[in-house]
């Protein structure tokens, strides 16, 4: 090859050098942009009988500078950061409604015992009783308020769920189109690197939505998957995320795949994990919902204790105490995919405050039987017997069904996700606050002995129809036979002395001991002391209760009693667990989410490392391509005076 070619060869292959160097240059901020390297080599040689003299050079590949185990670290890490970033901005708006001094919860709650205590000390009083009410009032305003503002929170996910899908379904599309051109483009010894950058960069961003796994395809295309390997994209064919409310709950929504032909599979949760979407469900399903049961538990226990307690008391009127608050219904909500055959309903109570659970709960219908599965563990218990009798109370929840269920029947109970928002005060009427006992003992001033009858009290059992007292039974001491009689008919007599009880059938004399605890019928009392022979004592209906308030003491010992969590925990301290849980749950995210932040910025420098584009590095390429450049050029001009001198010989 002659001398001229040579030079030639050298000065295309330093042209291409520049414009590559050129383009890293200018395109060093670009995002997603790897730089780029001509890759020279030479054109081979010649013989000519003395040796190979070579023939110059040539520009064999434009290559990119790309470590995919760098750029997959680099997503991953970006992937943690943006669920953690979603996560922590969500959970801070809980955080911010619950510790809050004044609008929280605490006070509320301070403020409403305080009146049934003030009320407690004077029953009497109208004001005293109305400002009972009004507290109450105020408290299940502070409920209602709270409940609101989490479910406004909860719908503002809910939208940005549905916003994120339709994102993941755009670059979803947009990836499967770039595949399909990149595999057009590429060639045995050429790609488009451009394309490549930019198929990455929207890998990148997907990524930050849904945390994704690549995989090599064919002719040089990505198969994109998620979850435990749901395909997104294969080769040029991208599937359809879309979002539809829940079969069961139509305030949630649900993502699933949509086909060509208009069905929606449904997908579960926990295929989500990573990226914005990830952190979105962590938080719903995990802090929100467990903030929303967790204060409907406690609005739902305080309802239901209150009323059961407010039940056995007497109001101004004589008449035994009704619900203070409206009872609480669990939300039961009916899947849409139940057979249009079926007629089985389920309501759900809450009915009691101890048993009562902050978790969620499936009714199934397996061919034969209805069972009841606790969603926070899988405990399954079973509807016995069904058609029911009676309904069947199961962790503080009644549940009655009815009607003739299809197959596969499925419907969600939730009984405290809407406590919150629905605790409501039943009374209006200020006389129609219990406080007194609707009991009453007395002793004759007669009796010789100096035995004492304590004030009484009752229990659920007095509620039973029969039980209540309608006339007072006097109780007469037998000195000769140490008995008791005078109890009413037909009902059996429980005395117990040191903790251990022992039942005497109706008519029986009941042996006298002296501190004993006696109880018929739902009353119970002490006598202690010693009784002369025929002394009596009255137990009976309160007729003059106006200045009593011995149930309202007992409604305000609610407030520091055990009531919850099996009688582990009061109505405050439960509370303060829930505060405290998200709080926690808070201080986690923005601790994860710093160390995030410091794992990205590494790999991201990792990542540049390799792929960045170095100025001072370019600056110095420049200069080698122009001076190579020139160089070149210099060769062609004396090959070109070569050859001048050739012709000018032969002339």
């Amino acid at each position: 090859m002659s001398l001229l070619s040579i030079g030639k060869s050298g000065l295309l292959a330093a042209q291409v050098g520049l414009s590559t160097t050129s383009n890293n240059i200018t395109n060093a901020n670009t995002p997603g942009y790897s730089r780029q390297v001509a890759i020279q080599g030479d054109t081979g040689t010649q013989y000519q009988g003395f040796g190979y003299v070579g023939t110059g050079t040539e520009i064999q590949a434009v290559r990119r500078y790309y470590d995919n185990f760098l750029a997959t670290s680099l997503r991953n890490a970006e992937a943690n950061q943006a669920s953690l970033d979603a996560y922590s901005n969500q959970i801070s708006q809980i955080d911010n409604l619950l510790a809050d001094p004044t609008a929280g919860l605490s006070p509320a709650l301070q403020d409403f015992f305080s009146g049934v205590q003030d009320a407690t000390a004077n029953p009497a009083s109208a004001a005293a009783r109305q400002s009972l009410l009004s507290n109450a009032q105020s408290l299940a305003s502070r409920f209602q308020g709270m409940s609101a503002r989490l479910t406004e929170i909860a719908s503002g996910v809910n939208a940005t769920i549905a916003n994120n899908v339709s994102e993941i379904d755009s670059y979803a599309r947009q990836i499967a189109a770039i595949n399909n051109t990149i595999a057009g483009q590429t060639t045995s010894t050429a790609e488009p690197n451009d394309l490549l950058d930019k198929r990455d960069q929207l890998l990148t961003e997907l990524n930050k939505l849904i945390k994704v796994n690549v995989t090599p395809g064919d002719n040089n295309m990505l198969n994109v998957s998620f979850g435990t390997g749901q395909p997104l994209v294969v080769g040029n064919v991208a599937s359809q995320l879309a979002t539809q409310p829940s079969p069961t709950d139509l305030s949630r929504v649900t993502i699933g795949f949509q086909s060509p032909n208009g069905n929606f599979s449904v997908l579960p949760d926990a295929m989500f994990t990573g990226g914005q979407l990830g952190g979105l469900m962590e938080f719903r399903n995990g802090a929100l919902d467990q903030a929303q049961n967790a204060l409907g538990q406690v609005a739902a226990s305080l309802a239901t204790a209150f009323n059961a307690q407010h039940k056995l008391g007497q109001d101004q009127n004589g008449d035994l105490g009704t619900n203070f608050f409206n009872p609480i219904e669990a939300y039961v909500g009916i899947n849409t995919r139940n057979s249009p055959s079926s007629t089985a309903e389920v309501k759900a109570t809450v009915t009691d405050a101890s048993a009562l659970t902050a978790s969620d709960y499936s009714v199934d219908w397996d061919g034969t039987n209805f069972n009841v599965t606790r969603k926070s563990d899988g405990k399954v218990t079973q509807i016995n017997p069904f058609p029911q009798t009676t309904p069947q109370v199961i962790d503080g929840v009644s549940y009655s069904i009815t009607g003739t269920p299809a197959a596969n029947d499925n419907f969600l109970v939730r009984p405290t996700y809407n406590a919150a928002a629905s605790l409501s005060v039943a009374i209006t009427d200020t006389t129609k606050i219990a406080l007194a006992a609707p009991v009453a003992t007395a002793v004759p001033t007669t009796n010789a002995g100096n035995a004492k009858i304590s004030a009484g009290s009752v229990d659920q059992n007095y509620l039973t129809p029969g039980n209540a007292l309608t006339a007072p039974a006097t109780l007469t001491f037998d000195k000769a036979s140490g008995t008791l009689s005078g109890f009413p008919a037909g009902q059996d007599v429980t005395v117990t002395v040191n903790g251990t009880p022992t039942v005497y059938p109706a008519g029986t004399p009941v042996p006298y001991s002296d501190g004993a605890s006696i109880s018929f019928g739902g009353v119970s009392f002490t006598i202690s002391g010693t009784p002369a022979d025929q002394d009596t004592f009255t137990v009976g209906p309160n007729t003059s209760g106006v200045g009593d308030s011995r149930n309202g003491a007992l409604l305000g010992a609610l407030q520091t009693k055990n009531v919850m969590n099996n009688g582990t925990a009061t109505f405050q301290t439960s509370y303060a667990q829930m505060v405290n849980f998200i709080g926690t749950k808070a201080r986690e995210a923005q601790i994860s989410g710093t160390a995030a932040d410091a794992s990205v910025k590494q790999a991201t420098a990792q990542q540049q490392s390799v792929s960045g584009v170095n100025l001072d590095e370019e600056a110095a390429n420049l200069l080698r391509y122009q001076q190579a450049y020139q160089a070149s050029g210099k060769v062609m001009q004396v090959a070109s005076q070569l050859f001048d001198t050739l012709l000018s010989i032969g002339t």
